[in-house]
């Protein structure tokens, strides 16, 4: 189905559990919907346009969001800047972190974001904290989800080995003080989480800096989701309860997000598919995208075609 420019919505801001979500439409009105749900940090332009456009051609009605606290979605107020000794006593003496929001939060942002624009059932694709959000969807709302797709995401399990040094001094590193330094942190951030060379993406680099620069930065919300992610807690025990066809997709060299996380996921779930992809680390890089793509419009069509 060839995508022309009427078949695309630019970004608007729709009222979603009570506050207001941008969101941005690729592909034809009857077409099946699949939301992408972004990662912690990252705003929905993250998800590349050629990505989107690329499965819109599939046959699907792309939406890409901007998740609570990011982009142009209403940001939120409260929270401090998580610190090491909050991490290290979550992790040895479990006293929980404190948090403005949890997960939950985010996956009725997504609900409402559906109802807002009349969706009844959608596939569910998520990366990362994205992959969290659309887990705790298939868990709570199952009415609402056609398929789920996990990427480089996990099921919050403790027993998951953590982020690799450089990944997690990425994470934790403070917020850049000036444009440039914004620019270059972007570079460093984006070399260790692809974790190998991958020429085409480094030559966006900083044209995907400028426009998410340009979008807006906020800092105390990407805490905020941070803290909700951690103060959420492990979802492996919930996630037998998902009937959705699954689909976990997980890099071998993933640095932030061990690919144990992605084996978890897929063993949590009842009938969940696993696909390692070799060479691929914390990100969705333009080589891998035909792998990435061909599998989540099978999984997509396998699930509507059983649900048909």
């Amino acid at each position: 189905m060839p995508v022309t420019s009427l078949a695309h919505q630019p970004p608007q801001l729709a009222r979603a559990n009570g506050i207001d979500i941008c969101y941005e439409i690729f592909g034809h009105a009857d077409a099946e919907p699949l939301l992408l749900i972004m990662g912690l940090g990252a705003q929905m332009i993250h998800w590349d346009d050629e990505f989107c456009r690329q499965l819109a051609a599939r046959g699907f009605r792309v939406i890409r969001f901007d998740n609570r606290d990011i982009g142009k979605s209403s940001h939120l107020s409260g929270g401090k800047r998580l610190t090491a000794l909050e991490l290290l006593k979550l992790r040895f003496l479990k006293i929980p972190v404190a948090a403005s929001y949890r997960l939950i939060d985010m996956a009725r942002d997504t609900i409402g974001l559906m109802d807002a624009l009349g969706i009844r059932k959608a596939h569910l694709v998520g990366a990362s904290m994205g992959g969290m959000i659309a887990q705790e969807i298939a868990i709570t709302f199952p009415e609402r989800v056609l398929s789920l797709t996990s990427i480089m995401s996990t099921t919050g399990n403790p027993r998951v080995p953590g982020p690799s040094r450089e990944a997690a001094a990425v994470l934790m590193a403070p917020p850049p003080a000036t444009k440039d330094e914004y620019f270059a942190r972007y570079a460093q951030t984006w070399k260790v989480l692809r974790n190998g060379s991958f020429p085409e993406d480094e030559a966006l680099d900083r044209s995907r800096a400028e426009r998410t620069y340009a979008r807006g930065l906020n800092p105390a919300g990407v805490s905020r989701q941070l803290r909700a992610v951690l103060a959420s807690g492990s979802r492996k025990e919930r996630l037998r309860s998902v009937k959705a066809p699954t689909l976990v997709i997980h890099g071998t060299v993933d640095p932030l997000v061990h690919p144990e996380g992605g084996k978890d996921t897929a063993a949590s779930i009842p009938g969940a598919k696993l696909l390692m992809i070799d060479g691929m680390g914390h990100a969705l890089p333009i080589p891998m995208w035909p792998q990435i793509i061909d599998a989540i419009d099978q999984h997509a069509r396998r699930a509507a075609a059983k649900a048909a």
